[in-house]
């Protein structure tokens, strides 16, 4: 109020003192102690040799205090000379806000705020915070919380101290979901629909059972679509509110008109006259058979999709597709016009944020470039393929005017992410542990470069790895990567043997069609095999030196939404193993499935299946002890590395045949407040079995399986991952492992 009245008093003393137009030689300018004397000419946009009015004059007082750097503003202008008297507004030293737990909330709301640390202070500024505070909390569900504010004075430096104090109270729980309106489907049926969910005891861990008015508007969306893909093409959500009732209980409440149910009736095409229909008769064909069943906007939406895809495939890039829509009483005629659209080239890419990452690995991943005409559809790849790389927190685009017409300029802005991992992991079980470590780097140089170095220690064996791999190189959109291993086992103690590997392979990875990779290698190993007077006469047989050349392919289907955190979408992949230059030869097949997909809207919960199967089998002689299939760790949680399966003189001689199947969901940040933990549950079966060279063993053939929670956290020195099995099933020689842990930290 006070700052109000003195802007008053101000603007009076201009308007009625007398202000000849006269030209102004020469500024005086007191009172400011952090603001130059040319910043604040600046804002008042008067300049010197100019003629002064009463209205340039009002004028330069507006700007001037809407740069919030003054409280208090007096002109006087005299003999040519321009007098000005300025009172700074202290400036906020320090910006606390105390009461919230979660630092992305904090930090969100910092970011809204007008007031800011090395900002100036304005106190009607700090009202409209709290203002803008409240209605974010609220947003959040916070209806009840407790706002305050404090401020501590330095009058010697001009400056504050801001202390904002929040007491978030309860979260405004959903008692009640209501729909009004015509009921054409079962609220409970709608419900399943929506994102908010009713509050239950039993519902403790989930966060759509609050009031957020995000996700209300959410909520409404999904609500219509659901309706327009169930024939009611007209359908309002006239409007959803809270209710506070009686009982001091939220409602949410949806008021929902859904008009009449349509039906597809008749559909018309139109093409350009250069574009050949053959092309479209798909298209043609799949509305025929909508006609006479229920509207949906899901089946026009996939329609579009389709001739996307056609366009592009046939390199028709730049096509509008508009639809009229005619209804005659429950019926819906559809009429797609294809009409081809100018040309949109691209102009420049700019890449902003790649500190340590070189432009060219970035532009190597792009499918389109400067110059080329842009096709969103392929630009989106390219994105794809940048996020893929695994190196960056963000990518973000934004596509501005040209210098000339029918030219973009896209800004693409990456946030990039440490690269650099050190990784310790340990594993218990019935009859000793597992421990490891490794050192990870995914941008070597900037280039993109892949450099994993592991080490693997049991009380048996060590394994040791490196793994280089450089996308695009030579400037193409292949990858070549090469790794060294070496790896030694010692059983002679308990079981009369002992290996030694040293192996060496080289391959690339390219995109053979659309969404297929084909991944081509070669590998080379030397093996020592050494035995004893406890070995069985079986591996006495195999004693010897080993060299072998292999030629390994797998081709790979990546249909996911996306890589990382991936919601929904499927994975494939066949692998096959094939001697060149062998001592003992064998051939080995491989097929590997995973489907992901989101529970529903009201969480971020996602459910994965993978079925894994894989078969070896020797060409000239048995399948010697090393080469032998062992089922991974990953796809039989709760049992030991390599202690599974057939068993020969005490030792796991590993099998020919191996099946799994693997059932998880990941359930993200559902506890309250802890948004960097992970909670998944799991279900492992598999199975290994096979004895070739010895009839006499029991493969102990037995279908295995596990159940368990595993926890994904984010600390402050890197990711730290539990995991908790109990084996359900499994054969008598079995090992079993309850627990195995990974800590990892970045730089």
């Amino acid at each position: 109020m006070r700052n109000f009245l003195l802007k008053i008093v101000t603007l009076f003393f201009f308007l009625t003192t007398a202000v000849n137009s006269e030209v102004i030689k020469k500024f005086d300018i007191s009172g400011n102690k952090r603001i130059s004397d040319e910043t604040i000419i600046t804002f008042s946009n008067i300049n010197l040799n100019e003629e002064i009015t009463k209205s340039k004059l009002d004028n330069a007082i507006k700007k001037l205090y809407k740069t919030n750097f003054f409280r208090n503003i007096i002109f006087n202008f005299e003999n040519q000379i321009l007098y000005l008297r300025v009172e700074e507004n202290p400036i906020i030293e320090n910006l606390q806000i105390d009461g919230i737990k979660k630092q992305s909330l904090v930090e969100f709301i910092k970011n809204k705020m007008n007031l800011a640390e090395m900002r100036s202070f304005n106190q009607e500024l700090l009202s409209a915070d709290l203002d803008l505070i409240n209605n974010i909390l609220k947003t959040n569900g916070f209806y009840f919380a407790e706002i305050s504010s404090s401020k501590n004075v330095n009058d010697q430096l001009n400056s504050v101290d801001l202390k904002i104090d929040i007491k978030l109270g309860e979260k405004a729980k959903i008692k009640k979901i209501i729909f009004l309106g015509e009921k054409v489907f079962k609220d409970k049926r709608l419900k399943e629909v929506i994102a908010s969910d009713e509050h239950k005891f039993w519902k403790f861990i989930s966060r759509n059972v609050y009031i957020n008015q995000e996700l209300i508007q959410l909520d409404q969306r999904l609500l219509e679509t659901f309706f327009k893909n169930n024939g009611y093409y007209s359908v309002k959500i006239e409007n959803s509110f809270v209710e506070f009732d009686k009982n001091s209980n939220f409602n949410l409440i949806f008021n929902i008109t859904p008009g009449k149910k349509y039906i597809f009736n008749n559909f018309t095409l139109n093409l350009p006259s250069n574009y050949d229909p053959n092309l479209f008769k798909t298209i043609v064909k799949k509305f025929a058979k909508f006609k006479g069943k229920t509207y949906s906007l899901l089946k026009i939406n996939g329609l579009l999709n389709d001739i996307d895809k056609i366009a592009l495939t046939k390199q028709y890039e730049f096509i509008n597709a508009s639809i009229t829509e005619k209804i005659k009483d429950d019926k819906i005629d559809f009429e797609i016009d294809i009409s081809e659209s100018e040309k949109i080239y691209i102009e420049k890419i700019n890449i902003n944020g790649n500190f340590n990452t070189l432009e060219e690995v970035i532009r190597n991943n792009l499918i389109v470039d400067e110059g080329d005409p842009f096709n969103e559809i392929l630009f989106n790849k390219s994105i794809n393929n940048i996020q893929s790389l695994g190196i960056f927190k963000k990518v973000e685009t934004k596509v501005q005017e040209g210098s000339q017409d029918r030219f973009k300029i896209i800004d693409l802005d990456v946030e990039e992410r440490p690269t650099g991992e050190i990784s310790v992991s340990a594993g218990f079980g019935t009859q000793g542990g597992t421990i490891g470590a490794g050192i990870k780097e995914n941008n070597f140089l900037g280039k993109g470069i892949n450099l994993n170095t592991n080490l693997e220690i049991t009380e048996d064996s060590v394994k040791g790895q490196f793994v280089y791999a450089k996308p695009n190189f030579n400037y193409s959109d292949n990858t070549l990567f090469t790794s060294l291993k070496s790896s030694s086992s010692d059983f002679l103690t308990d079981s009369g043997y002992k290996t030694s590997e040293l192996g060496f392979s080289v391959g690339t990875r390219f995109e053979q069609f659309q969404n297929i990779y084909l991944s081509p290698e070669l590998d080379f190993l030397i093996e020592d095999l050494e035995t004893s007077n406890k070995a069985s006469n079986t591996i006495k047989k195999q004693e010897g030196s080993y060299t072998d050349l292999y030629f390994n392919y797998s081709i790979n289907q990546d249909l996911r939404d996306k890589k990382f955190r991936t919601e929904d979408g499927f994975v494939t992949t066949f692998s096959q193993e094939l001697p060149i230059v062998s001592d003992n030869s064998e051939i080995a097949n491989s097929f590997d499935i995973t489907k992901y997909k989101k529970f529903s809207t009201r969480s971020d919960a996602v459910g994965k299946v993978s079925f894994f199967g894989k078969t070896i089998t020797g060409l000239s002689d048995d399948v010697r002890i090393s080469k032998r299939l062992y089922i991974p760790s990953y796809r039989l949680r709760g049992f030991e590395k390599g202690k599974v399966g057939p068993v020969d003189n005490n030792d796991y001689i590993g099998g020919n045949h191996l099946t799994s199947v693997n059932m998880s969901a990941t359930l993200p940040n559902i506890l309250e407040g802890i948004d960097n933990l992970d909670v998944g549950v799991f279900l492992d079966a598999a199975n290994i079995w096979g004895v070739d060279y010895d009839s006499s063993l029991d493969d102990k053939s037995a279908i295995r399986s596990s159940a368990g929670v595993a926890l994904n956290l984010m600390t402050p020195i890197g990711p730290l991952s539990f995991s908790f099995a109990n084996a359900i099933t499994k054969a008598s020689s079995d090992k079993t492992e309850t627990f195995r842990f990974n800590l990892g930290t970045q730089f």
